[in-house]
């Protein structure tokens, strides 16, 4: 993924903050020699106390053998992603027919050494963090091995643990842009108001605001 200058994430806490609410993604992994890399995709949890993420599948994945010969990775989220016509993103002292298209997007990826939790009690912890992830406020019970209702379904998965090595995060938003050019695109997304428009406004907006009390 190219990342410019002006489309990296100014710190970690805007891509962590980002992650935060962004947990589907998809999951990479090398093939065998000569096949295709394997793309699996999954909710999961990301810990940034413990630079790890973890989530399950099923056993019968075919992923699981190729994780066996490359433990090494890569998970891939994008999203609050929205088209910008090209007469948007003309200069000020251009035609409008001459901008160029462009495509508006957040992304993370996490290149991770991935672990495969196979021990049930390992396991039933792993499920019941991903349970408090997604559902914080309860109503299921307990995730425990060998007891109801849970524990006779642990042996049809196996849990992962992805330990982050790197993370690599764009918000491409215009961050070349003029100002005024910056503006015009803000306005033309609230006007068309389609699907991904707010929140890529609202990224092209934090973003500028936070490069104006920037010291130069």
């Amino acid at each position: 993924m190219l990342i410019h200058p002006w489309d990296a994430a100014t710190d970690d806490t805007e891509w962590q903050d980002w992650l935060a609410a962004h947990d589907f993604g998809q999951l990479a992994v090398n093939g065998p020699a000569g096949a295709p890399p394997m793309v699996q995709p999954t909710h999961f949890a990301y810990d940034p106390a413990r630079r790890e993420v973890i989530t399950h599948l099923a056993r019968p994945n075919p992923l699981w053998r190729a994780l066996e010969e490359h433990p090494t990775v890569l998970l891939s989220v994008v999203d609050d992603y929205a088209f910008i016509p090209g007469p948007w993103q003309a200069d000020e002292d251009e035609p409008p027919e001459h901008g160029v298209p462009t495509s508006f997007y957040a992304a993370v990826q996490l290149t991770c050494t991935a672990h495969v939790v196979d021990d049930p009690e390992a396991k039933a912890a792993l499920l019941q963090r991903q349970m408090g992830h997604f559902q914080p406020e309860g109503g299921s019970a307990p995730v425990r091995a060998g007891q109801a209702p849970y524990g006779r379904q642990l042996s049809g998965l196996r849990g992962l643990r992805l330990e982050v090595q790197e993370v690599r995060a764009k918000f491409k938003y215009a961050g070349k842009r003029s100002e005024a050019v910056q503006r015009r695109i803000a306005e033309r997304l609230a006007e068309r108001n389609g699907p991904g428009d707010a929140a890529a406004r609202g990224h092209q907006e934090r973003r500028r605001a936070a490069r104006s009390v920037m010291p130069r």
